[in-house]
């Protein structure tokens, strides 16, 4: 009798699902709202995915925040930490890390859709907090591809700028040409524009990141 070919499948939202294919229409979906910690005026986003992991997730902020992907990360929900488990044990933060690639977002969040905050943060020199909202569990439309950013405002900071406070200054001596620092900064920061944002482009990044 002649054996069968094993068979490997992929989970539908594995970056590694070969191009081309299908995801299965997904049976619920969860609508975030993802807001920079210490902005003003606020850089957040909405967005919208079928259940996947926490390093989905992560992929899907990456994205939509146009971060570059080149710092550790780690989510904080309730009193656990979850990222890359190569952090623990004995990591930087000195606490268990749980496996973001392992946890589905429907093992985490409630199935009612209440509204429900968590965190991640990104790059732990600058400390770019963002509080995640889940604001709600959607019946999938038929019509609309998932993932996708529904809405949002405003750029995110530039890489390796510093952390909150030190933005702020940035911001503020660009927005005055007499400031004494501000050849300085402007030689660094001077294309950067704070209120550039396109939710099109953001879902596209989102959709690409699936293939990273």
């Amino acid at each position: 009798m002649a054996k069968k070919k094993a068979t490997t499948k992929t989970p539908a939202d594995s970056p590694s699902r070969p191009r081309g294919t299908r995801a299965p229409a997904p049976s619920v979906v969860y609508q975030f709202k993802i807001t920079l910690v210490d902005m003003s005026p606020s850089i957040w986003r909405r967005i919208q995915t079928a259940d996947c992991t926490l390093h989905t997730l992560h992929h899907h902020i990456q994205a939509v925040m146009d971060w570059s992907n080149t710092h550790l990360h780690h989510f904080v929900i309730g009193k656990r930490l979850y990222g890359v488990q190569d952090l623990s044990p004995g990591g930087m933060s000195g606490y268990y890390v749980f496996d973001s690639s392992a946890i589905m977002l429907s093992s985490l969040l409630p199935a009612s859709g209440k509204k429900t905050k968590f965190s991640y943060t990104y790059d732990f020199g600058d400390n770019w907090e963002h509080e995640i909202l889940l604001e709600g569990c959607l019946n999938p439309d038929p019509s609309t591809k998932y993932p996708l950013c529904l809405e949002g405002e405003r750029a995110r900071p530039p890489e390796d700028s510093g952390g909150p406070l030190e933005f702020g200054h940035i911001l503020k001596v660009l927005a005055n040409p007499g400031h004494k620092e501000y050849e300085e900064v402007a030689e660094f920061y001077g294309s950067f524009d704070p209120e550039a944002f396109d939710s099109k482009q953001a879902t596209a990044r989102m959709v690409e990141g699936l293939w990273a």
